[in-house]
């Protein structure tokens, strides 16, 4: 295991722990070492992220893009952030980018398919979030994530099965 692995593993012990400030300055440390691994980047935008600091986790993940366009993860998250920040046509296209370099993964899938319903694709949306629940059927975010979706399309008998399924009280329509 290369020794920028060995840290992001300790990083993740760490964040476990809800020791966010010893996991930051254990990735600050390594950038020191390893100015231009973009996963370490990654990991401290990761770490922002637990802490809802979206401006420090954004300016480490456009550096972390910087030396890897092509990164997965980076894409992933800087699409959930701008998903979060209502800038929902750019985080299509990080999600996008990161649904091509990173197939079939089900928590891209889910913002990819929720950003799609709220640009008012709801087809397109309805079609990614099946998918993503097919991929992880017991997740209970994507399961919510289309049940939205479906509501939106006045699909009340899917969306009242879909919550059911996770515990949740059924809409009536109107």
């Amino acid at each position: 295991m290369d020794e920028t692995r060995s840290i992001i593993l300790q990083v993740e012990d760490l964040k476990a722990q809800k020791k966010f400030k010893l996991a930051i300055s254990k990735i600050q440390q390594a950038l020191t070492k390893y100015s231009d691994d973009y996963r370490l980047y990654e990991e401290l935008a990761d770490i922002y992220l637990y802490i809802s600091d979206f401006t420090k986790a954004l300016s480490a993940l456009d550096f972390a893009l910087t030396l890897n366009p092509k990164s997965a993860t980076g894409n992933y998250l800087k699409g959930f952030i701008l998903l979060g920040e209502d800038k929902v046509k750019q985080a299509v296209s990080y999600l996008e980018k990161s649904n091509a370099l990173f197939w079939n993964n089900a928590e891209v899938l889910r913002n990819l398919g929720w950003a799609y319903t709220m640009l008012g694709q709801q087809e397109r949306g309805i079609i990614i979030l099946k998918r993503a629940l097919n991929i992880s059927p017991e997740d209970e975010l994507i399961t919510e994530d289309l049940a939205m979706a479906l509501i939106g399309t006045g699909e009340i008998l899917a969306w009242n099965k879909l919550l059911k399924k996770i515990g949740k009280s059924e809409a009536t329509s109107t």
